[in-house]
């Protein structure tokens, strides 16, 4: 066989290859999953507390298939919602978000924002997110309609954490949370929310669109329990029994979803040491609607009685 002929079956097969790789990415990003997690944190004979995680979800009026799985959700009865922001990827998303989530904003819940609620999403490089960060933001875009979203939240009842500590009872459980604004974009405000988190509740939650290490170090140095994040993706694209590559933050790929520690090296129990649950997300930049070894999901934490 001529060397023309062997490098014209490498191109088409090649050309094959990467046609099932990319339908597979494209198939995976709609694989919507939901994750379980048992986490013992209230103090003993409280009953334990069912919350709901979302994240990212990045809507775009035409993504069906994401709304019905969501819409689902609400069959879980939650007792609590915590939506950790980059809810809008369309301008006229805010609508089909309210919508979507439908019975869950009856439920008590609590949210804060990520650049994705505030700026237009942009085409970027991927490799882009395998650089070290300029720290350059797509910030000289048009906004989303993201006040309507918040009066939206506002109105069902949900607490806005932006950059705000508050106290939420949900049944016979009081829970001490703060929060901040996006701090991908900087905006978050570590002073205003600084401080020992309220001994006197029963539990203390702290939530963030981005797990940066200096809003991390601060919330697990104040005493919070645990630390809800999204903004990684989980990583989107991973490399099959690796992991993540990258988590778009300063938090290492390791880490990039689930269930951690932080600070990573402390054992439970040590003095500034909280749980930190990073949220792979519902959703993707409407611009590569693909992810590879990380299904987009939406997470069930059972809170439950310390032993």
């Amino acid at each position: 066989m001529s060397f023309i002929r062997i490098a014209g079956r490498a191109a088409a097969y090649g050309t094959v290859l990467g046609a099932a790789c990319t339908a597979y990415a494209a198939w995976e990003a709609r694989a919507y999953t939901l994750r379980t997690l048992d986490l013992a944190v209230l103090p003993p004979g409280q009953r334990p507390l069912r919350v709901l995680h979302l994240s990212d979800i990045h809507m775009t009026p035409g993504q069906q298939r994401k709304q019905e799985w969501l819409r689902e959700l609400a069959a879980l009865k939650p007792d609590l919602v915590v939506n950790t922001g980059d809810n809008l990827a369309h301008p006229d998303a805010v609508p089909v978000v309210v919508d979507t989530l439908g019975p869950l904003l009856d439920v008590p819940g609590v949210f804060v924002f990520g650049s994705n609620d505030y700026y237009t999403p942009v085409l970027r490089n991927p490799l882009r997110y395998l650089m070290t960060d300029d720290g350059r933001r797509s910030t000289d875009v048009p906004q989303l309609p993201w006040p309507d979203l918040q009066k939206a939240f506002d109105g069902a009842g949900w607490v806005d954490l932006t950059n705000l500590r508050r106290t939420v009872t949900v049944g016979d459980t009081s829970l001490a949370f703060a929060g901040v604004d996006d701090p991908h974009l900087r905006y978050d405000d570590l002073a205003a929310v600084r401080g020992p988190a309220d001994p006197a509740a029963d539990l203390r939650l702290a939530v963030t669109h981005a797990p940066y290490l200096r809003v991390l170090d601060q919330f697990a140095a104040d005493g919070y329990d645990a630390i809800l994040a999204g903004h990684t993706h989980g990583g989107q694209v991973c490399v099959p029994f690796v992991g993540a590559l990258t988590t778009n933050c300063d938090l290492e790929p390791a880490r990039a979803k689930g269930l951690h520690r932080h600070p990573a090296a402390s054992a439970p129990g040590d003095p500034g040491s909280s749980w930190l649950h990073v949220s792979a997300g519902v959703g993707t930049s409407p611009f590569t609607r693909v992810r590879v070894a990380c299904r987009p999901e939406a997470t069930l934490l059972t809170l439950l009685p310390h032993p």
